[in-house]
């Protein structure tokens, strides 16, 4: 029988909430292949019957039922969903009711309910601005602003984690890329100088950098193995120098990246 799946993320807003947490689940279970469908703003009892017939869809063509990981809020929509050939898991219902025993009240089961808006918002878009602006040593300006400056050698995975930090959790993060020029004076950019304190350094393995940067300019002397392991080192020597603490990156993903940065530097979210 056949070990594929599908697994649906519903929620009446975004899915972004109920498509992380569902996906972290099924990361536990190797050997199954899962085809992950999001179905974001089901918020009407017709879209409600639309999602079943697409669930019990799938469930025809894999031969067993479908999944389902639902964060929908309104009992007449849930209801709806509930009549499809899938296994449904509430998270709402799991840890919502538990939370309501605990504190003696009635959540609000307000759909959308704005928890992204206000002062937070603001602060992670002003972040995220930040970020554009301060990638790859682009504006001086303002960089004693930054929370954290993130550097190391070109495609060391320094943009995404920043905007990953701004957009995530509101941190001001700008990032240097260490060059050539650097390595020949032995020494960091002058602007990072004064804001010690302030920069981690990422480093990563030869050849996963020459992996990454030969997607983007396949045969040439920048992809070079060579020449990753010739930057590598002269990249850490320089950080040792400076005794700024580095992160090697080669098997972690952006979210490990960021999060792992917090817990050393001490950084709120």
């Amino acid at each position: 029988m056949s070990r594929r799946r599908t697994a649906f993320f519903i929620s009446d807003r975004t899915g972004i909430t109920v498509e992380k947490l569902g996906r972290s689940m099924l990361s536990q279970f190797d050997g199954i292949e899962f085809n992950q469908v999001t179905l974001p703003f089901v918020d009407s009892i017709e879209k409600a019957h639309s999602a079943v017939n697409r669930i019990n869809q799938a469930a025809m063509e894999d031969g067993r039922r479908a999944i389902v990981f639902s964060t929908l809020i309104v009992a007449d929509i849930h209801n709806v969903i509930e009549e499809s050939d899938a296994l449904i898991l509430d998270l709402f219902e799991s840890f919502i009711v538990p939370l309501e025993d605990e504190l003696g009240i009635q959540s609000s089961h307000a759909v959308g309910r704005p928890h992204e808006t206000g002062i937070h918002y603001n602060e992670r878009m002003d972040a995220v601005n930040y970020a554009l602006n301060h990638d790859d040593g682009g504006i001086s300006r303002e960089l004693e602003r930054a929370q954290i400056i993130l550097v190391g050698v070109s495609r060391s995975g320094k943009s995404p984690t920043s905007l990953y930090l701004a957009l995530q959790f509101g941190i001001f993060a700008a990032n240097y890329p260490l060059v050539p020029e650097d390595f020949e004076n032995k020494s960091l950019p002058a602007a990072l100088k004064p804001l010690l304190p302030k920069v981690q350094g990422l480093t990563i393995q030869p050849e996963r950098l020459a992996q990454i940067r030969a997607e983007r300019m396949p045969n040439s002397r920048y992809a070079s193995l060579e020449n990753c392991r010739k930057e590598i080192q002269q990249a850490e020597a320089l950080m040792l120098s400076a005794n700024i603490p580095m992160l090697d990156v080669t098997t972690i993903s952006v979210e490990e990246i960021a999060t792992t940065l917090l817990h050393q530097t001490g950084l709120k979210r």
